[in-house]
C-alpha cells in the first residue's frame, strides 16, 4: 500500500509517504523539484561599511622609534641580577636589623633610587626622583592585608617623574610600574632567600629601562616611572601611591603594571609563547555606580571601559613600532585579555583602578607556579624558586619596548577628547556626535571617528574629522548607532594617537 502526497502546482516540492505493511513502517521521502518561486534578495551592503576606511597603522615617529630600539637586553639583565643579589626583598625586612650588609628591601630601594638619579644625571637633571615612604599599620585599616603585615612596617615606593615639555599638556601623566618586593612560600619569612627574578624584578627592569630610553625625549605630557613595595603583602605600596595620586590631583590617564614579564624558560615547556605578552583590563570599572553599570549594560559598552581602550592603545603602538621590527619573525604584540586579572590573583593595577584611574596588567603568556612564591629547593628532581635561570632577558626587552612605545605615543598625543556624546533626541538611522577638544591640545590636530561591530575586539573602520574653531566638534554620519560601537580619538599633525573616548 502506498500513500502519495503531491502538489497540485508545478514547480513545488513533492513529498511521498511510502508504507511497508509487513513491517508497519512509514518512510517519508522528499524530492526537490524546481527552485522556489521567490528568490532570496541580494545581501544589502551594511551602512557602516559605506564611506569608511579601514583603521590604518599610525606612522612611526623617528624619535620614538629610535628610543624603542635603544632598549638594551644587557641593561635589563644587569638590573634583574642586581635585584636578585639582595637576597630577600620581602617588605617586612625593612624593620629587621640583623640582615647582612647590603641585604633586604631597604638596600634594594636605595639602589633603585640611585639608578633613577643616575638616569637623571645623564639627561641633565630631567627627572624628579622621589620616595613615597609610609608606615603600613595593621591596626589602622589593614584588614585587607590578610595578616600579611603583623606589625607596623615602613614601606617605600620609589618613583621618578619626567615632566612634560609642553606647559599646557604637562598635567597629563602616564605611569609604568613593577613591584620590587618578593616573598617565599611563607609570606612572613623576611630572612630566607627570595630572589624574585621574574616576580617581579622583571617588571622593575621594564620601569627602569623605560626611564633610561624615554628620558632623552621631549614629550608634551609627563611620564612616571615607578617601583612599588608591599605587593606581596596585599598591594599595599601601590594602594598608597594611588591614593597619593588621587589626593594630589594627578591627571593620570594610563597606568601600565608589569608583573611577571620574564618569559619563563622552564626546560621542556613547549607551550610558552615569546611573541606575545598578555594585557589584562577591567571592563566594568571598580568605581562604577549602580546607575552607571545599568547604563553600560543598556548601551552594550562593557567592553569599552577606559582600561580596555588603554589595552587597545598598546596593540596600536605594537603595530607601529614592534611588528616586523627584527626582534622575531612576526614581531611582538600584546594579547588582550578581557578580564581584570588572572583567576585567584591580583596586581598593582587594581589599586589604581580602585581610585578611578585607567590601568592594565601585563604578564607573560604562560606562568610556571613552581617559580612563584616558592622556597628555593629541589624536590623529586624539580627545581623550585624564582631564579635567574628561568628568565628570558630578551623577552623582557621586548616587553620594555612595548611599554616604551605605548608611553611615548600617548605622551606625544593631544590627549583625550572631552564630553563625547551621541545625540539620542529622536529615532533615526543616522548618528550625530558632539565633543570638545582635549584640554591644552595643540594646533593642527584632527580626530578619528572609529567604529566596530559590537562583537569585534578592536576598531575596524574610521573616518577623519577635522577640528573646528572654538574646540567644539559636531558631526553626523549615516550609520545606525544600534549596530556598532563608536569611539573618538584625537590625533596630532605628526600622527600621534591619543586614547579613545567612547560616547
Amino acid at each position: 500500500m502506498q500513500w502519495s502526497l503531491k502538489s497540485n502546482r508545478a514547480g513545488e516540492n513533492r513529498m511521498n509517504l511510502v508504507k511497508f505493511p509487513h513491517i508497519g513502517m512509514v518512510l517519508l521521502t522528499v524530492a526537490i523539484a524546481a527552485p522556489l518561486s521567490v528568490p532570496f534578495p541580494a545581501l544589502a551592503q551594511r551602512d557602516y561599511q559605506l564611506h569608511a576606511a579601514p583603521v590604518s597603522v599610525s606612522p612611526a615617529d623617528p624619535a620614538i622609534a629610535a628610543a624603542v630600539q635603544q632598549v638594551s637586553e644587557a641593561h635589563i639583565r644587569q638590573t634583574i641580577e642586581k635585584l636578585v643579589s639582595f637576597g630577600t626583598r620581602n617588605s617586612l625586612s625593612s624593620m629587621e636589623t640583623d640582615l647582612p650588609p647590603g641585604q633586604g628591601i631597604t638596600a634594594a630601594a636605595d639602589w633603585i633610587f640611585a639608578q633613577y638619579e643616575a638616569i637623571s644625571k645623564e639627561c641633565g637633571g630631567c627627572l624628579e626622583v622621589k620616595r613615597d615612604t609610609f608606615t603600613a599599620d595593621p591596626a589602622a585599616g589593614g584588614k585587607q592585608w590578610g595578616g600579611r603585615i603583623p606589625k607596623p612596617t615602613q614601606m617605600t615606593n620609589v618613583y621618578t617623574i619626567l615632566r612634560g615639555a609642553d606647559a599646557a599638556q604637562a598635567k597629563r601623566m602616564y605611569l609604568v610600574t613593577g613591584h620590587y618586593d618578593t616573598r617565599r612560600t611563607n609570606v612572613l619569612d623576611d630572612h630566607g632567600g627570595a630572589p624574585g627574578a621574574n616576580d617581579d624584578a622583571s617588571g622593575v627592569a621594564v620601569s627602569l629601562e623605560c626611564a633610561r630610553v624615554l628620558s632623552k625625549l621631549k614629550l608634551p605630557a609627563s611620564l612616571v616611572f615607578v617601583a612599588v613595595a608591599g605587593e606581596e603583602q596585599g598591594l599595599v605600596g601601590s594602594a598608597h601611591l594611588a591614593k597619593v595620586a588621587k589626593d594630589e590631583g594627578w591627571q593620570l590617564e594610563g597606568v601600565l603594571n608589569n608583573d611577571i614579564v620574564g618569559g619563563n624558560t622552564t626546560p621542556g615547556d613547549t607551550l610558552q609563547r615569546k611573541d606575545v605578552v598578555r594585557v589584562f583590563s577591567e571592563g566594568i570599572p571598580l568605581t562604577a555606580t549602580a546607575e552607571q553599570m545599568l547604563h553600560m549594560r543598556a548601551l552594550g559598552s562593557v567592553d569599552d571601559a577606559p582600561s580596555r581602550q588603554l589595552a587597545r592603545a598598546m596593540a596600536d603602538a605594537s603595530r607601529t613600532y614592534l611588528a616586523g621590527s627584527g626582534m622575531s619573525t612576526a614581531g611582538f604584540a600584546p594579547f588582550l585579555v578581557s578580564r581584570p586579572d588572572r583567576y585567584l590573583r591580583g596586581g598593582d593595577h587594581t589599586s589604581f583602578n580602585k581610585e578611578g584611574f585607567t590601568a592594565v596588567r601585563i604578564t607573560e603568556w604562560r606562568e610556571d607556579y613552581n617559580h612563584q612564591h616558592q622556597d628555593v629547593r629541589v624536590e623529586a628532581s624539580v627545581q623550585y624558586g624564582d631564579l635567574l635561570q628561568f628568565v628570558d632577558f630578551g623577552y623582557v626587552a621586548h616587553v620594555a619596548q612595548l611599554n616604551a612605545a605605548t608611553l611615548a605615543t600617548l605622551a606625544a598625543s593631544p590627549g583625550i577628547p572631552e564630553e563625547v556624546k551621541i545625540d539620542t533626541q529622536k529615532l533615526e538611522n543616522g548618528t550625530s556626535f558632539h565633543w570638545k577638544a582635549p584640554a591644552g591640545a595643540p594646533a593642527g590636530i584632527h580626530y578619528e571617528l572609529l567604529w566596530r561591530e559590537t562583537t569585534a575586539a578592536d576598531w575596524q573602520s574610521m573616518q577623519a574629522v577635522p577640528a573646528e574653531a572654538g574646540g567644539a566638534v559636531t558631526v553626523t554620519v549615516p550609520i545606525s548607532k544600534d549596530n556598532v560601537i563608536f569611539g573618538v580619538r584625537a590625533v596630532d599633525a605628526a600622527g600621534h594617537r591619543g586614547l579613545v573616548a567612547t560616547p
